[in-house]
């Protein structure tokens, strides 16, 4: 009997490839695009994810074993908690803190300071569901809860009084210009398991071998860093720019317009543009549409693919594409597996009224466009599958299609997936809050007109 297991990309990769060594999976690596592998003496099939897949993935029975951390378990479980997950071993590595935290110029010194406060809280975090619980076992009076892709340290004190977020030390949180109010649990590593296959699968002809010490990880000493006060921010015009794979098409544009790029190149989140009077975050980009429409900033880079996603599930939102930059073009696509007897979305529509499958598992990023493209093309009986990254690794086992964005389309051919449709082209774009151009008319077409200069 095969069982499966699922491993995390990102900051465990190395340790989790360190720890597991002996097992044979060599393969698994940085850089790796290898999503399966198979080592010869265990009955086992490995594939990689983005780690906060790896709990819904083993909880609904996909994958028999996985490691991530466990804030990822505890956030799935404070939404679902009949989730049927086992945490199996604490692999003792990754070890970090989830913290509740504040502006260092926030008056909050402690959880009494935030129960006894009786204005709107904003509430930022990548963890909405523990976020969520913390503040009704607080019983606040009063919330907003802004879920999050990253970079939730960039939110406070202008967009967010209060944020959750995983680091490994307060020091961090310092250098961050951030304040610790309480450590909501300790990270680390963990094996899980799927209860279902725990119970009635064999597994003890891998558990031995998980269980046996591997590589450790290489811990270095924390470096302290001095914090001081953050200015006070009295920007008119609040603009957010793009990390990820748009930053380098973004920082090349905004050289051709003459603007300081060098604190954004070097990584700061608050980077400094030299434009007057205008404040600037650097955020995730798939965040850009709902923090416009929320009024936290006036002007965002972000992808049209992102801005529709957004609009497909708020068709009335204050937010508006005001310019096409052109650049960081990709298609958003249909994709199936080759090995799939389809080559259009007819044959798939076919294909489901012929009965060949109980229903069609939509895996995506962009859970709101691959709903619209299931509803217009009349897929019926589907099921939408949350991604955060390295989707192309669900087919053809974890899903039966996928709505992705490609460039080339090589990425996809050598994972054995095809195209089926083209749903639109996306390229990177300015989108304002409609609030804002009427308030701040002349200052933003100002702000507008210099970004304008990157054209050519």
């Amino acid at each position: 009997m095969q069982l499966k297991l699922a491993l995390p990309k990102g900051k465990l990769l190395n340790p989790t490839a360190a720890w597991l060594g002996g097992l044979g999976l060599k393969d698994y690596k940085e850089g790796s695009r290898c999503y399966r592998l198979s080592p010869p003496h265990l009955p086992l099939l490995a594939k990689v994810f983005q780690e906060r897949d790896i709990p819904i993935q083993v909880a609904i029975g996909n994958y028999d074993l996985g490691i991530c951390g466990s804030d990822w378990v505890e956030e799935l479980l404070a939404k679902y908690p009949e989730s049927p997950l086992v945490k199996v071993k604490d692999l003792g590595y990754g070890r970090q803190g989830l913290y509740l935290a504040s502006s260092s110029l926030s008056p909050f010194s402690s959880l009494e300071d935030i129960q006894g406060y009786d204005q709107p809280l904003r509430l930022a975090s990548e963890y909405p569901h523990l976020m969520e619980a913390m503040a009704l076992k607080l019983r606040l009076k009063r919330f907003k809860l802004f879920p999050l892709w990253g970079a939730a340290e960039v939110y406070p004190p202008e967009d967010a009084e209060l944020i959750l977020l995983a680091t490994p030390s307060p020091s961090w949180l310092a250098s961050q210009r951030l304040k610790p109010l309480t450590c909501l649990l300790t990270i680390s590593a963990f094996l899980i398991a799927n209860r279902n296959s725990w119970e009635e699968k064999d597994l003890g002809a891998i558990l031995p071998s998980l269980n046996k010490e591997g590589g450790k990880e290489k811990v270095t000493p924390e470096e302290e860093v001095e914090g001081g006060e953050l200015p006070l921010y009295q920007e008119e015009i609040k603009l957010a720019l793009p990390d990820g794979h748009l930053q380098p098409y973004t920082l090349e544009f905004l050289r051709r317009a003459g603007l300081d790029t060098q604190s954004y190149a070097q990584g700061n989140r608050r980077p400094s543009l030299g434009l007057p009077r205008v404040g600037v975050k650097v955020i995730r980009p798939q965040d850009m549409p709902l923090q416009v429409a929320g009024g936290n900033f006036d002007l965002a880079i972000t992808g049209k693919d992102w801005l529709l996603n957004h609009l497909y599930q708020f068709p009335s939102s204050p937010v508006e594409e005001v310019m096409d930059l052109g650049y960081g073009r990709v298609r958003i696509v249909a994709v199936v597996s080759r090995d799939l007897p389809i080559n259009d979305v007819k044959e798939l529509r076919d294909f489901l009224q012929q009965g060949h499958l109980p229903y069609l598992r939509l895996a995506s990023e962009y859970v709101n466009i691959a709903d619209k493209f299931a509803r217009e093309n009349h897929l019926s009986r589907y099921k939408i599958i949350p991604t955060w990254g390295a989707s192309e690794a669900f087919l053809p086992e974890d899903a039966d299609i996928l709505i992705e964005n490609t460039q080339t389309g090589q990425t996809l051919a050598q994972h054995n997936l095809k195209i089926i449709d083209t749903l639109f082209e996306s390229s990177a774009c300015i989108i304002a809050f409609k609030n804002s151009l009427n308030i701040k008319g002349e200052k933003m077409e100002w702000v507008i007109h210099a970004l304008k200069r990157g054209l050519t």
